[in-house]
Formats: C-alpha cells, sequence, structure tokens
C-alpha cells in the first residue's frame, strides 16, 4: 500500500467508464427479448450457460444451502441480520401522524411499503453475503410484502451456496441468477419469468450503476453508488496501528477506492504511515492501494475537509476528535470512538453498509426503511371545513387559470 504525506489535501477524481451506450443497449435488448435477451447476456458477460427453467433459483436449493455454511460464517449472519434488523425496525413508523388545522379539517400523514423490491447482489472476486443481509432485512422491516435477490451466476451457471444461505435466513422471497445491467433491465421491465419489482438497492459494477440511472423513473432506486472511501480524522491518543487497519481495510474494495487520515498531530502521522509500511507487505488485498496522509492546521481545518468529501465513511478517533462528532453534518455513516472501527459497520454493528459515495451524503442517507417505503397524506374535510377552506382555494385556482378547481371546492362550501 501506498502512502502519501501530505500538507494539503487532494481529492482524486476517479473517472469511471463511460458505458452509458453499452448499458442502453442491453436495457433494450432485455426490454424486448425477455428472457432469452437475459440468458444470452448471461452467456456473454458472466460466462456461464443457465438453462432458461434455472434462472429463478429452485426453493429445494435455497433450502439445502443453509445446511453446507460453515458453523461461523453462519452464526456471524445471525448476528448480522438481529443487529440490522433491530436498527431497521427502530426506524419504522407505524403510527400516522395527525395534524388538525383550523378551519375544521386534518390531514394525516401515513406510511406505507412498497408491494415488491429488489436487492442487487454484485459478484466479484467473492460473493457478498453482507449485502443480501443489508438489503432484505431492511426491506422486510419496512414492510415489504416481495423480496427478490439477484446475484451473478458463479462457475457452471450456479449461484454461491453462502449467497443462497443468507436468503434463505433473511426470508428472501426469489432468487435469481444473473447479474450486470441485464439483472437491473429485468427487475425494472420484467421479463417471463422475472415480475418487476418497485425499488432496486444495492451495490454493482459501473454496469450495474449505470443501468440504475437510466431506468430511475420506471423503478425506485436507493442511489448511484461509486468506489468505497474513508476519512479518519484522528488526534492525540489514537492508535495509530488501528488506523492504519482501517484504512487498509476499506482499500481492500480497490484500487479506486480514496482513504485519507488528517490530523494536526505530525508525529500520530508518521507513526501511521509508519505502521501501514510495516503491515501492508503481509496483506496483499491492499498492495494496490493508496493512502493520504493530510497534517492540518487544526482538527476544524480537518473537519471542514471532511465536509467537502462528505465521504462514505468517517471515523473520529483520539478525544479531541470524538468532541467533533455532534458538528459532522456529511458522510455516509459516522464512527465514533477507537473501538468503533468501519469493517464493523460493513457487517455487524446493525448499522447498513449501503452509503451514499462520490460526495452524495451531502443530500443521500444510507440504506433505510424510508428506501422502501412512500408517505402518504390522507386529507379530510367534514362539516364546514369545505366552506371555511373554499374561497382562498378559489381564488388561487382562478388566478392560476384553473375556473373548474375553483367551481370544485366552491360547490361544497
Amino acid at each position: 500500500m501506498r502512502v502519501q504525506r501530505s500538507r494539503n489535501a487532494v481529492l482524486r477524481a476517479h473517472a469511471q467508464p463511460d458505458v452509458s451506450g453499452e448499458v442502453a443497449l442491453i436495457i433494450e435488448e432485455v426490454e424486448k427479448g425477455g428472457d432469452a435477451a437475459v440468458l444470452s447476456l448471461t452467456e456473454r458477460f458472466d460466462h456461464a450457460e443457465v438453462a432458461p427453467e434455472e434462472l429463478r433459483v429452485d426453493p429445494n436449493e435455497l433450502e439445502s444451502s443453509v445446511g453446507v455454511l460453515e458453523p461461523d460464517v453462519l452464526a456471524g449472519l445471525r448476528t448480522a441480520i438481529a443487529n440490522v434488523r433491530t436498527v431497521a425496525r427502530a426506524q419504522v413508523r407505524h403510527v400516522p401522524v395527525s395534524v388538525e388545522l383550523p378551519e375544521g379539517h386534518s390531514v394525516e400523514i401515513v406510511e406505507r411499503a412498497v408491494r415488491r423490491a429488489a436487492v442487487y447482489v454484485p459478484g466479484g472476486r467473492a460473493p457478498y453475503p453482507s449485502t443480501v443481509v443489508m438489503g432484505a432485512v431492511t426491506a422486510r422491516a419496512a414492510g415489504v410484502e416481495e423480496i427478490v435477490v439477484c446475484a451473478p451466476p458463479g462457475p457452471g451457471g450456479r449461484a454461491h451456496p453462502v449467497i443462497l444461505g443468507a436468503c434463505v435466513l433473511c426470508e428472501v422471497t426469489e432468487v435469481y441468477r444473473i447479474g450486470g445491467a441485464q439483472a437491473i433491465a429485468a427487475l425494472a421491465f420484467g421479463t417471463e419469468t422475472v415480475q418487476a419489482v418497485d425499488v432496486i438497492v444495492g451495490p454493482g459494477n459501473p454496469y450495474v450503476q449505470e443501468a440504475k440511472r437510466q431506468l430511475v423513473g420506471r423503478v425506485g432506486i436507493d442511489g448511484i453508488a461509486g468506489p468505497s472511501e474513508l476519512v479518519v480524522i484522528a488526534s492525540e491518543g489514537a492508535d495509530p496501528q488501528l488506523i492504519a487497519l482501517d484504512l487498509m481495510a476499506q482499500a481492500e474494495h480497490g484500487p479506486d477506492s480514496p482513504v485519507w487520515c488528517l490530523s494536526p498531530d505530525s508525529s500520530l502521522l508518521d507513526a501511521v504511515a509508519a505502521a501501514i509500511e510495516r503491515l501492508s507487505p503481509s496483506r496483499p488485498s491492499v498492495s494496490a492501494a493508496h493512502a493520504q496522509l493530510v497534517e492540518t492546521g487544526d482538527l476544524a481545518e480537518a473537519l471542514r475537509f471532511a465536509e467537502g468529501v462528505a465521504p462514505e465513511h468517517l471515523e473520529l478517533v483520539g478525544a479531541e476528535a470524538e468532541a467533533l462528532a455532534d458538528r459532522v453534518r456529511s458522510a455516509g455513516c459516522l464512527f465514533v470512538g477507537a473501538g468503533a472501527a468501519t469493517a464493523f459497520g460493513d457487517y455487524v454493528a446493525g448499522s447498513n453498509h449501503v452509503l451514499p459515495t462520490g460526495g452524495a451524503a451531502r443530500f443521500q442517507s444510507a440504506l433505510s426503511p424510508a428506501t422502501f417505503r412512500r408517505r402518504m397524506a390522507r386529507v379530510s374535510l367534514p362539516g364546514e371545513a369545505p366552506a371555511r377552506l373554499a374561497r382562498a382555494g378559489a381564488a388561487l385556482a382562478r388566478a392560476e387559470g384553473f375556473p373548474v378547481h375553483a367551481e370544485s371546492m366552491e360547490r361544497r362550501a
């Protein structure tokens, strides 16, 4: 892992490949061709042959997958599921909020879950059962009736057993052996085998994210995910080896994942650099990564930089740095204190690891039950309320050139 020491933080732009044209062709192919197109694209991109009747994973295959999980993996999944479920359920509002207005009417705000949602689970170097947990458990806690998982098929066209096992434990309704932009298109439009969904969530490669972007409006999405990010703000007393491990842990997501450590303490940054140089040679999963260690004038400057990045993950380590917690406005998830490693949030803390990246934390939140729920106003105008409101409403309607709107209100007065 390469280390860069500086006094000025650098925002490194990671250019994503322009796949918009290719993705548009894939989406069109799936929209027109249905299952046949999905199968052809799966063979082309995933190098896997899947029989038409095997696009959807058979329930018997799903159930048997739990039995082949390693005991520690099974225990880890159960812990993650329990904690994510507890945090997600605490966020769901079941009781409507009712507002009584002076004209004698009321407006209730009610929340309703979407009926059908999908979680995209990326392929790559390894299976990601944790993404099944983050998406499916949260959707279930939100009240979604039907939860679908799509994951790219592995060798021989089979779904990975640990993905299937996680799907069973998370009460997933359907699982499909489909990956890439073709999976997103199939979920958005529906095919002979795949029924369309209302919302699609989950990370994925640039093809997956571009497909989500192009299909917004046809289907709801959680956001557009880019490379993982971590900013650590550290002050005196922080453990440099733990900081080094946290930086390297996030860098495992790939060489395009930016990681920074910011501190006004030059000796602490030196110690972090030394720890990285000592630890990284024996950790090949981070050999291509790059860490920026930046000396700032003070912690306020470090926080200003972090707020400018609006990182996916922000850690505050050391007593003075931890005191900044209430001032943080823009971060996907905030980790406070030496024990709060970002990796806990990726797996078992109970927070969600599907987070905004690329500065989107300025305006976007983590995946939560709200992603799968919509708010709806219920308006009741009993008794004299229509008469009390009609004059004001009719005047505004006529000012906008809608006389029948005005008449509709006045007839109720």
